[in-house]
């Protein structure tokens, strides 16, 4: 099994203040299992962080990161959201993520 931070994507995006922190982290763990997204088993995330609008997504398996990265968008829709959102999706950088620079 490859090790925690090779499984984890970074994802902003996530609309800030919309909804309880819970709610959110469930609609980004549906989001990330669904085969629609590219997704697949998500073993954890990790929402609120430090960083408004950010949050980390742990997949059971590594294959699935690299699917997840491949697909050109991710709009998070679900019908407690307004609008749909759409979502960075960057690989995750164990040594350098205080360095990582969101567009």
């Amino acid at each position: 099994r490859a090790a925690k931070s090779a499984r984890t994507v970074v994802i902003s995006g996530v609309p800030d203040g919309l909804l309880h922190d819970d709610v959110m982290a469930d609609i980004l763990m549906i989001h990330f299992q669904m085969s629609k997204n590219n997704g697949g088993d998500v073993e954890e995330v990790v929402y609120p962080i430090t960083k408004k609008g950010v949050a980390y997504i742990t997949f059971e398996d590594q294959e699935v990161v690299e699917s997840v990265l491949k697909k050109d968008e991710h709009q998070l829709e679900d019908k407690r959201l307004s609008r749909r959102y759409l979502l960075n999706v960057t690989r995750y950088y164990e040594n350098v993520s205080s360095l990582i620079i969101y567009l």
